[in-house]
């Protein structure tokens, strides 16, 4: 089971991140860790998206980072809302950064890092609601088979 490929303080760390990228936004981040899968990484980290019900929240503004650990492989997916408001090729500026990292042994700096990157998106383009806004989706990381 890929749980345990980080160690429990491995997993706070990158879950804090994921609780302080979404502060000041009403966005929503999800991280999901997979051993190995058999298809193509972005039509994967699409289905995991759907049966996280990322698509669900109210202003459609949802981030999936989708790591494939003995593949190494990394998609970054954001949903309709968050897409129409970055820049082209934004979430690859992300992933290349994240991969950096990730080359040198780094990966829950790498996974904290671009958390925030995106969290950034985030609060400018959706900035949080204090009357109307809630946690739409846990902030703990899922994992695959």
């Amino acid at each position: 089971m890929p749980k345990d490929l980080f160690t429990k303080e491995q997993q706070a760390q990158i879950e804090a991140a994921i609780k302080q990228a979404e502060t000041d936004t009403s966005g929503e981040i999800r991280v999901h860790i997979e051993r190995h899968i058999e298809e193509d990484v972005l039509d994967h980290a699409a289905f995991i998206f759907e049966q996280l019900e990322m698509h669900k929240t109210k202003l459609r503004n949802g981030v999936l980072f989708l790591v494939v650990v003995e593949d190494r492989q990394l998609a970054i997916i954001g949903d309709a809302g968050i897409n129409a408001k970055v820049k082209e090729g934004f979430w690859d500026e992300i992933r290349d950064h994240m991969v950096s990292l990730f080359k040198q042994g780094r990966y829950t700096e790498g996974l904290s890092e671009g958390i925030l990157m995106a969290g950034k998106a985030l609060k400018e383009h959706f900035p949080y609601d204090k009357k109307s806004d809630k946690n739409e989706l846990s902030d703990e990381i899922s994992f695959g088979k």
